[in-house]
């Protein structure tokens, strides 16, 4: 089951206002530059930010979340139309096995915590995939144990956003059972005083594991790369469908 911030309605329709800076994407755009990919399945795709950044270039976009309330939100914005919205996950893809670029952004990859989950996840990717196709996703380093700075006083926060009015948020870990991080965020609307709470569980995979897994579903790692807005911090994996390179 999708997390409550994406699933709820209230919580979907603000999560793009409470994180506007989207900076971390721009490397993902980058990439589907670089490959000349004309054909992108963005899965995890939530609000549709990634997926809509790429169709205003003229990309053809597929974009998949089993959150409906997020991709409601993602359906209305502008330039919705040039995106086909699927409501589910990798696991139950219809036949498309034409896409240059498979994406899983942000904490997507991590969130898909069941291994059995995981290796669906990528062998849908894969038949997803055209020959020479490439699957992108990035992953937080374990080692640099992240979720040590999740806590309500380095959090907090006040955002007043237009037509909603002030919604306090924090987030607070909850329990650490490696590889497993579990945590809650909390939003407290000023209007009439509704809270609301969300709680998340991420997989920290080590950097061999995924290779692994990786190669155990047919892929080829053609290259871990550094998340230009968390150097040093996190893996983005290049992992790519055998055949002609793009």
């Amino acid at each position: 089951m999708p997390d409550e911030c994406f699933q709820h309605p209230r919580l979907a329709a603000i999560y793009d206002p409470l994180d506007p800076d989207r900076g971390d994407l721009d490397a993902y755009v980058d990439m589907a530059m670089e490959f000349e990919a004309r054909h992108v399945l963005d899965i995890g795709c939530g609000t549709g930010v990634f997926a809509l950044l790429l169709a205003h270039r003229g990309i053809d976009v597929v974009g998949v979340d089993p959150a409906l309330a997020s991709l409601d939100v993602a359906r209305a914005k502008p330039g919705a139309e040039h995106v086909r919205w699927i409501h589910g996950d990798a696991t139950t893809l219809p036949p498309l096995h034409q896409m240059d670029l498979a994406t899983m952004t942000a904490n997507a990859a991590q969130e898909i915590t069941d291994p059995l989950a995981w290796q669906r996840t990528l062998r849908g990717t894969y038949a997803a995939l055209r020959p020479g196709g490439l699957l992108a996703f990035e992953t937080r380093d374990p080692s640099k144990r992240a979720w040590e700075q999740w806590n309500r006083d380095s959090s907090y926060r006040v955002t007043e956003l237009p037509g909603v009015g002030g919604v306090e948020s924090w987030v607070e870990l909850t329990e650490v059972n490696a590889p497993l991080v579990t945590f809650r965020w909390t939003f407290v609307f000023a209007a009439d005083g509704e809270g609301l709470t969300s709680d998340s569980t991420l997989r920290f995979r080590e950097r061999d594991e995924i290779e692994s897994e990786l190669l155990a579903q047919g892929y080829e790692v053609r290259e871990v790369r550094e998340a230009p807005d968390r150097p040093g911090r996190e893996f983005v994996f290049l992992a790519q469908r055998p055949g002609p390179t793009p």
